[in-house]
């Protein structure tokens, strides 16, 4: 290989498809409805797409801390429980302020609901809505959220 190629590869190529992941943390918020479980979506500031909530680590909370921050700011819930261990992973790629797009990892942690704010902090941002887990899988563009959300 020659020296020019060596210098593209090492320098261009190889970062671009080796780039690490940036990592984020989500929460799956449930309810349960009767005899069935429900899922709170909401949508993304920037497209109104429907998500879940989810934010980047918060420094002096660990991963579930987190997911229950990013619920209350993003979606205004009142946690009942959070699950300590994420109950899955997803990845997407976050469009950044420059075009450009960050590969991101995402560790989803199961939130029950207990119930849910009027006034929160993103309140006048979002908007949000119950589904059931396969309405709700219908709705993500991500195939590994609809993934977890199917197996509800």
């Amino acid at each position: 290989m020659t020296k020019w190629l060596r210098n593209i590869w090492d320098e261009v190529a190889r970062p671009l498809i080796l780039r690490p992941h940036r990592v984020q943390c989500a929460a799956l918020c449930t309810r349960n409805a009767g005899n069935d479980r429900e899922v709170l979506l909401i949508t993304s500031r920037g497209t109104g797409r429907w998500i879940i909530p989810k934010g980047w680590p918060i420094e002096g909370l660990d991963g579930a801390g987190t997911a229950r921050q990013e619920a209350w700011e993003e979606a205004g819930v009142c946690a009942d429980s959070v699950a300590p261990e994420p109950v899955g992973q997803f990845s997407y790629n976050k469009i950044l302020k420059d075009g450009s797009a960050q590969s991101v990892l995402t560790s989803v942690y199961q939130i029950q609901v207990a119930e849910l704010a009027e006034d929160f902090p993103e309140a006048h941002q979002r908007k949000r809505r119950w589904f059931s887990p396969t309405k709700a899988a219908e709705q993500v563009r991500e195939p590994e959220l609809r993934d977890l959300l199917l197996q509800l």
